[in-house]
């Protein structure tokens, strides 16, 4: 987990200088998965979660919001808090299907029917892991950087919003060209849905 300490004093550092409900919900994240670990003392995971929801609520990222739903529901299940466990997880994994993030997707569909409820796609379909076609069978990762990049984001800007390098952006996109068929950015559109949530990250 030293990882995770290093990234909330990062978080911390941050938060200082420009205290974003971005920032903040992001660093309560890390603050709540910290307290799980036992590795925060005095530090309430409960409510670490639920500011983060509300802070990523008041923002656009709603990928970084449907997460922060289903690490909350995941803990609440594993908390033996079951009913409070599946309306978390049920808004997460309605988010998550809805944006085609089909590993993060099958990740709350998985613990949905661990705390006793079947779950559906958003075609009302039966999920399953052939939800999403072949040939747009993008993992979690490569399909947020996708839509950035469909949205105009450059490789930098997505790389700060993701906390990952412009390299590994690159590095995604070109798995996602070869993965749809295409061979520019400018494709994107033209394969990718466009959705209200991503068009305002512009």
């Amino acid at each position: 987990m030293e990882a995770a300490r290093a990234a909330l004093a990062w978080l911390s550092e941050r938060t200082r200088v420009s205290p974003t409900d971005w920032a903040l919900g992001i660093e309560a994240r890390v603050r709540a998965l910290l307290s799980e670990a036992g590795l925060r003392e005095g530090e309430d995971a409960d409510r670490c979660h639920q500011e983060s929801i509300r802070r990523l609520g008041r923002t656009r990222l709603r990928a970084e919001l449907a997460r922060a739903h289903l690490l909350y529901g995941e803990w609440l299940r594993r908390e033996h808090r079951r009913a409070e466990a599946r309306e978390q997880l049920r808004t997460a994994h309605e988010m998550l299907d809805t944006m085609g993030m089909e590993a993060f997707a099958g990740r709350a569909r998985r613990e949905l029917t661990s705390a006793g409820e079947p779950v559906r796609n958003a075609s009302g379909e039966p999920a399953g892991p052939h939800a999403v076609p072949a040939g747009m069978a993008l993992t979690a990762q490569e399909a947020l950087v996708a839509r950035l990049a469909r949205d105009g984001l450059s490789n930098p800007e997505i790389g700060s919003r993701l906390f990952i390098s412009s390299r590994t952006v690159q590095y995604h996109l070109r798995k996602v060209f070869t993965k749809l068929g295409i061979s520019s950015r400018s494709q994107l559109y033209r394969v990718l849905p466009g959705d209200p949530a991503s068009a305002s990250l512009r």
